[in-house]
């Protein structure tokens, strides 16, 4: 063999090594940009979650985030921190509104939203949303001595909502087709709507059915409620991201993926919603169906 077939031969061996090599680590195939580029750079991912959406997302006794969300969140830490081979990963939690939780994702003043998001046409018209991580619907928490069966029973009765919602839409949308109107009263969150049932301000609270169960369970009295039997809407829930960031979302939908195909997304249920009993069909056909292979 020729020196210069040589040379040539070598040259190709180590073209294939560095190709597969590169292959083989998607954060190096390619420059980091957007979102990963500026975790990787800074040190630090910045989350923002919800206080007071029990069991999704809320302030726990310490101090700390916690919720069914948030225990999401953490799991894609700890994946994007394993893509980006960094030893540590600084975790900022950012608190957020309903007011204020898009305009947090749009303006990078956090990267990832943790907490009971309604995927919408309309919102990603702003942001991005991963897969789904939970399904509900709207409905209405009233107290047991309440007779409140039925949509025409609310005529005239207060019921108290978070503006901006999309229990908000549902309820206006669910009252209008059954020819009733009531007093809709908005509040800031849902410990005031909780409030505002038990001290008798308000008829109703409305909001997703899950949060209404989390409320009413962590009540001083939890035998002062009823949720409704109806529905009032579909939610899908997803976290927030900003749009156009496809790598991110891509290292997002990875960490849930991995959750679900292992059942290690069970665990987490149970550590929110065990008193609720055992996850619904619809529950476990969305995680079967967002249980995503490599």
């Amino acid at each position: 063999m020729t020196i210069t077939r040589l040379v040539r031969v070598v040259s190709l061996t180590l073209s294939l090594a560095v190709t597969l090599a590169l292959a083989a680590d998607p954060a190096r195939a390619q420059d980091l940009q957007g979102t990963l580029k500026k975790i990787k750079d800074s040190g630090t991912i910045t989350l923002g979650y919800r206080e007071q959406s029990v069991p999704f997302a809320f302030k726990g006794d310490d101090g700390k985030p916690a919720g069914y969300s948030v225990d999401l969140c953490k799991s894609v830490v700890t994946g994007v921190q394993q893509q980006l081979k960094l030893q540590k990963l600084d975790v900022k939690w950012v608190p957020v509104t309903v007011d204020t939780r898009i305009s947090a994702v749009v303006g990078g003043t956090i990267d990832l939203e943790c907490g009971s998001t309604t995927n919408t046409l309309s919102r990603q018209e702003q942001v991005d949303f991963s897969n789904m991580t939970f399904v509900d619907g709207g409905s209405l928490l009233v107290k047991t001595t309440a007779t409140l069966t039925s949509f025409q029973d609310f005529g005239g009765k207060k019921v108290g909502v978070i503006p901006g919602t999309t229990t908000e839409a549902a309820l206006r949308g669910a009252l209008q087709k059954a020819l009733v109107t009531a007093q809709i009263m908005p509040v800031k969150d849902h410990r005031e709507g909780l409030t505002g049932v038990e001290n008798g301000t308000l008829d109703a609270y409305a909001s997703d059915r899950v949060i209404l169960i989390g409320l009413a369970v962590t009540a001083k009295d939890p035998a002062l409620f009823a949720i409704a039997d109806t529905y009032l809407s579909y939610e899908p829930y997803g976290l927030m991201l900003r749009r156009g960031d496809a790598a991110f979302r891509l290292s997002v939908n990875r960490a849930l993926s991995q959750l679900y195909r292992s059942g290690e997304i069970m665990q987490i249920y149970g550590r929110w919603f065990g008193k609720l009993g055992k996850p619904g069909n619809l529950l476990l056909a969305m995680y079967a169906l967002n249980a995503i292979p490599e």
